[in-house]
């Protein structure tokens, strides 16, 4: 039939039985060239250490289940030490602004939690698309064409080297990650306001970048909407933005 992959839903957890049982369909797609993503509360054991074709799994709290910044900067030190997570990544949703730390937060999470299979726009709809009673369906976020989006059509989902220039669980936290000459950085803060100082003296000596920031302030925060600011940046260059409380910032550092 062609199919290179599959993923797994409504798997249950916990006992012998049903951990063997999704071991031996793992092992089975493996025999078969598919990679497989495990939804819902399967979490990373390092199994896909031994079977790299078990791109990923849900059990690491995500944006189904609307976790704070804080909860977010507890997974990124606790379960995504055991394999990949597939974080599920909301972005036009209500609950991205009410509960997890507006847009520009989001982006930052696709970059710092690491997942080779991501699913975007999770509740998110197309427009046009028709509605339902009850489940995702009933979710009137739709996605909307903007200037924003960029940053989507530009983060990879595999990456060349990645950098932890900082963090604190559960606080805040700072991730460098390094796709052919490009550089994508993600940060988050907490509970509390936070000036992220991060000196880019990772980038080449002998190479030009421009870096386009995407961020929010407290008005922003407020009307859901992301701001890009661009600017030329070197080697020696100190990135400095102020995030509010449970907010976060993205940036792409594109080689010239």
């Amino acid at each position: 039939m062609g199919i290179s992959g599959l993923k797994f839903g409504f798997v249950q957890v916990g006992s012998q039985p049903v951990t063997r049982w999704m071991h031996d369909a793992v092992k089975k797609a493996a025999s078969y060239k598919m990679v497989v993503d495990v939804h819902d509360e399967y979490r990373p054991t390092g199994y896909s250490r031994t079977y790299p074709n078990l791109m990923t799994q849900e059990g690491i709290r995500g944006d189904e289940e609307s976790p704070p910044v804080e909860q977010t900067l507890i997974t990124l030190f606790t379960r995504m030490i055991a394999g990949a997570g597939d974080y599920t990544n909301c972005y036009f949703a209500e609950r991205v602004s009410g509960k997890m730390g507006g847009k520009a937060a989001q982006m930052a999470k696709a970059i710092m939690l690491y997942s080779p299979w991501q699913f975007l726009f999770w509740y998110d709809r197309p427009s046009g698309s028709p509605g339902k009673t009850g489940g995702a369906g009933a979710n009137q976020a739709f996605i909307e064409e903007g200037p924003d989006l960029s940053f989507y059509n530009a983060v990879p989902t595999v990456w060349d080297d990645t950098k932890v220039l900082e963090g604190e669980i559960g606080s805040y936290a700072t991730v460098a990650r390094k796709s052919g000459d490009n550089w994508f950085v993600g940060s988050l803060t907490a509970d509390h306001s936070r000036k992220v100082e991060v000196p880019l003296s990772f980038l080449d000596d002998s190479e030009n970048y421009e870096a386009v920031v995407y961020f929010q302030d407290e008005t922003d925060l407020k009307n859901n909407e992301v701001k890009m600011e661009r600017m030329p940046v070197n080697k020696k260059t100190v990135l400095t933005k102020k995030l509010p409380q449970n907010s976060g910032i993205a940036v792409i550092i594109y080689s010239l």
